[in-house]
C-alpha cells in the first residue's frame, strides 16, 4: 500500500525559472548566460552553487539572499509559478485518502511562502525548519517521523538523485523521479534513475494511478 506521498518543492512544485532569472540579475549578467553555466555545472556533477562562484568568487549564498531581502528583492515564487499539474494532482490523492507532505531544501521565508498557497497538502516543512537539509538521510528520517505510516508506504517524489531519490531510498521509501527541470532532463539517463527509483514520471498525475496500481 502507499498510505503517503511527500513531495520536495523546487523543480517538482515550483518552477524556478524566475528565481533563477532574478539571480542573474542580481550579479548583473545575461540570463541566458546565467542559465547556460548552470547547467554546464549540474551536468559536470558539481553542486549547483558553484554557478555563482564563476561570477563572482568567493559568493556567500545565505549573506546574498539576505543582502536581496533588505535592498527589497528577496527571493520570491506565488500561484503563477507552480506547475500546472500541482493542485489536481494533490487534491486528488488527498481525495483517495493518501496524506500529502511537502518537504524540501527550503528557507524560512519559502515556507511561509507554500504555507500562504493553501495547497492541499496534510503537512509542509522545509530544512530551515527542521536544522538539516538535503541530502542527509537525516532529513528523510525526519520526513518518516512526520508520516502516519512506515517508510516502505511512502513515496518521495523529487527530480535529482544525489538529492531526492537516493537518500529517500536509503531510508526505505519508494522513490518517483520526476523528468522536469534542469536535474530532471539533464540526469534522466543516469542509471541511478533506473537503479533508484520506483517510477519516473513526467507529469504529477500519474501518480494517483501509482498507488492505485500499487493497492490492486
Amino acid at each position: 500500500m502507499i498510505r503517503a506521498v511527500v513531495f520536495d518543492v523546487g523543480e517538482t512544485l515550483v518552477d524556478e525559472t524566475r528565481e533563477y532569472g532574478t539571480w542573474a540579475d542580481w550579479l548583473g549578467v545575461p540570463r541566458h548566460t546565467f542559465v547556460s553555466v548552470f547547467g554546464a555545472v549540474i551536468a559536470s556533477g558539481k553542486d549547483y552553487r558553484e554557478t555563482f562562484q564563476i561570477f563572482q568568487p568567493g559568493f556567500d549564498l545565505a549573506e546574498q539572499r539576505e543582502a536581496r531581502a533588505n535592498a527589497g528583492l528577496p527571493e520570491t515564487y506565488g500561484e503563477e509559478d507552480l506547475y500546472s499539474d500541482v493542485r489536481p494532482a494533490l487534491s486528488k490523492l488527498r481525495d483517495m485518502g493518501v496524506w500529502v507532505g511537502i518537504v524540501g531544501n527550503q528557507t524560512v521565508r519559502s515556507g511561509r511562502i507554500l504555507r500562504g498557497l493553501d495547497l492541499p497538502a496534510d503537512f509542509i516543512a522545509t530544512s530551515d525548519d527542521w536544522g538539516v537539509e538535503k541530502p542527509s538521510t537525516l532529513f528523510f528520517e525526519k520526513v518518516v517521523e512526520v508520516a502516519p505510516c512506515a517508510a516502505g508506504e511512502i513515496v518521495y517524489v523529487g527530480d535529482r538523485i544525489e538529492n531526492d531519490i537516493a537518500p529517500a531510498k536509503a531510508v526505505g521509501m519508494r522513490t518517483a523521479y520526476i523528468q522536469r527541470g534542469p536535474w530532471g532532463w539533464i540526469q534522466r539517463d543516469k542509471p541511478e534513475v533506473a537503479e533508484l527509483s520506483d517510477w519516473k514520471i513526467h507529469d504529477l498525475n500519474e501518480l494517483s494511478e501509482i498507488v492505485v496500481a500499487v493497492s490492486n
